[in-house]
């Protein structure tokens, strides 16, 4: 087995991920990466260091066999990075239960059911490790003219159980931390004007996906911090601007 250490990560195929996967497999990390269509991801590469897992992470079967691929290809689960998530916007009353239910099974039981079974092996292997969650600064800092109230439900239950697993966790070294990205320049608004979106921070500008996985390299690497949120939002969490 490999002396590298081994990390997990969710919607991996583009994006965000697919920058996690790159950036950890030049870092020397063996990485297992899943979406639903990551074996056909061209923003990922060949490696012998790098797994990939087809799934939908809602479904608690994927779960279970990216963390099996992981055991088997690597032998260990050092960090996990729960990247994958779905987020959108309506007017609090035109939400519906089909809405959340769909909410739901991707943000938070796909957080449940991987996470669970992560914590448990970083336990038995008594070496501590990381999880890293991404969130939005919009679960405490709401922003007039963006009614995701409901979608805040899920991503503010990440945040919350984060905090209080770290807490659960911390004398196992298990340190558990969320990074709440604001607009980043991914696939997900290749549609979207950019003139409006950089209206949403008060820097006025847009992240690119190389800083959001820079923030989550710092906690997974970060030997004393845990429970905490990193914003990476160009200062929309401040406040009125």
């Amino acid at each position: 087995m490999s002396k590298s250490k081994t990390i997990v990560i969710t919607g991996a195929s583009q994006g965000i991920g697919a920058g996690l996967v790159n950036t950890f497999l030049s870092r020397d990390y063996n990485v297992v990466a899943t979406s639903r269509n990551v074996t056909r991801s061209s923003e990922i590469p060949v490696s012998d260091r790098l797994a990939r897992v087809d799934g939908d992470i809602a479904d608690p079967a994927t779960a279970t066999t990216v963390f099996e691929t992981a055991l088997s290809r690597f032998g260990r689960i050092d960090a996990l990075v729960n990247n994958a998530g779905i987020f959108f916007a309506k007017p609090f009353i035109d939400y519906t239960v089909e809405d959340y239910r769909r909410l739901a099974a991707t943000n938070i039981e796909g957080f449940l059911h991987l996470t669970q079974l992560v914590v448990r092996r970083m336990v038995e292997q008594k070496n501590g490790g990381s999880i890293v969650s991404i969130t939005t600064p919009l679960v405490s800092h709401p922003i007039a003219g963006m009614p995701v109230s409901v979608a805040m439900i899920t991503k503010g239950g990440i945040e919350a159980a984060s905090k209080n697993i770290a807490m659960e966790y911390a004398r196992e070294g298990i340190r558990v931390n969320t990074v709440a990205p604001g607009v980043v320049d991914t696939p997900l608004h290749k549609d979207n004007p950019k003139d409006f979106l950089k209206t949403l921070s008060p820097m006025n500008s847009i992240s690119t996906t190389q800083e959001i996985v820079d923030a989550v390299v710092f906690l997974t690497e970060a030997p004393r911090i845990t429970g905490e949120v990193l914003h990476v939002d160009g200062g929309a969490h401040l406040g009125k601007w």
